[in-house]
């Protein structure tokens, strides 16, 4: 997912160089978006295994 992040800001990047300015502006809303989401997700997924606990094998 974080990959994602990482093409959208180079999109934004190249096409903020190229003089694209909209196209940048909808990346960059894009990398930020799809990076909170990451965000979200990892805390919830580091709540449920700290509540879960750990298994013995």
């Amino acid at each position: 997912m974080l990959s994602w992040v990482v093409t959208f800001l180079v999109i934004a990047l190249i096409a903020g160089v190229l003089g694209f300015g909209g196209i940048a502006g909808a990346s960059v809303e894009i990398a930020k978006t799809i990076f909170f989401i990451a965000v979200i997700l990892f805390l919830i997924s580091a709540v449920v295994g700290l509540v879960r606990g750990r298994t013995r094998v």
